[in-house]
């Protein structure tokens, strides 16, 4: 990769009936699964959307929150961004690894440029209200890495089978900053 282009990474988790969200947050209760987000996506700077920022707990800085609202308030380190592609040139101006993480209106903006999609595809339905975008095309993309794990659901008490999938995009669309030739590393630079 050329100077200031970043490897973007999505990561997200979805049920086996499509669903990644319930209420603002994840419909099951998979500790082991949550455990893994959060070590994957450590000392990164995070694209994320508006319901997801405000379902977390914790934030950390140089996270990039995608909302039209002027007046959102923001935790200390956390920026306002326009659109998705404003977010990941500005993640991507931070010279750390670039993961987008949600929700699905983010997913269906930012996959056109990210090289990997770590998804966790859980082996049970789940009641939900938000889908995993369909406009996805992951069937097109290649899977290099799987690994399967069997967790217990906390809400169920059931036994289910995590698949922790690596795909990758062989073209994905660029981000590239040059900070010595635009504005926009003035614009998202702390």
């Amino acid at each position: 990769m050329g100077k200031h282009e970043s490897l973007i990474t999505a990561i997200g988790a979805v049920a086996s009936n499509g669903m990644l969200g319930l209420a603002g947050w994840l419909p099951w209760d998979i500790p082991e699964e949550l455990a893994y987000f959060e070590k994957t996506v450590a000392g990164a700077a995070l694209v994320i959307g508006r319901l997801t920022y405000e379902s977390m707990d914790v934030v950390p800085e140089d996270s990039f929150i995608v909302s039209r609202q002027t007046d959102l308030v923001l935790r200390p380190g956390c920026r306002r961004v326009d659109t998705v592609e404003q977010g990941l040139a500005a993640a991507v101006a931070t010279g750390k690894p670039v993961f987008v993480i949600g929700g699905a209106s983010v997913y269906a903006a930012a996959w056109p440029y990210c090289q990997r999609f770590l998804l966790t595809r859980i082996e049970m339905p789940f009641a939900g209200d938000t889908l995993f975008p369909a406009s996805i095309p992951l069937d097109t993309w290649k899977v290099v890495g799987e690994v399967c794990h069997t967790y217990r659901e906390r809400k169920t008490g059931q036994d289910v089978v995590c698949r922790f999938l690596q795909y990758e995009q062989p073209e994905p669309r660029r981000i590239g900053v040059d900070c010595n030739s635009t504005a926009a590393c003035s614009d998202f630079a702390e």
